[in-house]
């Protein structure tokens, strides 16, 4: 299945592949991989017991994404260990770790969906015709459900910060 037009991309209208995820349904499938003194994989197992956000961006190379990240770092800042915060990307994990490094980036995780693109499948997210994902945030209760759903329509805008984090708050 594919959403034709779902989103646009400076103004162009781009397919992304597989169903809208929606809140109410459980967390979708996903196997990200991430490097922590070696390389982990990363599942939406691994993420239960604790709310999470998930804030999903095309590349950490570009201005908006990496604003987009800044943004929930700081915001998260406090929140420490009673949530899981994840940025999901297709960037190698060895740049997404040189970019939390060089932005102090300490409050949200970076993990990639560059082997299978599982997370950008399986939770609508991955854009056809660029082979990345589109931007998005997601914010999952303790048990995995999805309480929380935005799909960002023109991906060179910034997300609802406001809104996720009223949402992880809610959760928490």
């Amino acid at each position: 299945m594919s959403r034709s037009g779902a989103i646009t991309f400076k103004g162009t209208p781009m397919t992304l592949a597989g169903e809208e995820v929606k809140v109410g349904q459980s967390a979708p499938n996903f196997t990200l991989h991430y490097f922590e003194g070696g390389m982990k994989q990363l599942t939406p197992a691994d993420l239960k017991g604790k709310p999470t956000l998930l804030s999903v961006v095309p590349s950490l190379d570009t201005g908006v994404c990496a604003t987009q990240t800044k943004k929930f770092n700081e915001k998260l800042d406090g929140m420490g260990e009673k949530i899981n915060a994840v940025t999901v990307s297709l960037d190698l994990p060895f740049a997404m770790n040189r970019f939390c490094g060089a932005e102090n980036i300490k409050n949200i995780r970076v993990a990639s969906d560059y082997q299978d693109r599982s997370f950008g499948n399986n939770w609508g997210m991955l854009i056809e015709e660029l082979k990345i994902v589109a931007r998005g945030v997601y914010v999952l209760d303790s048990s995995g459900k999805v309480v929380h759903a935005e799909t960002v329509k023109e991906v060179t805008t910034e997300p609802d910060y406001d809104a996720a984090l009223k949402a992880l708050e809610s959760a928490s």
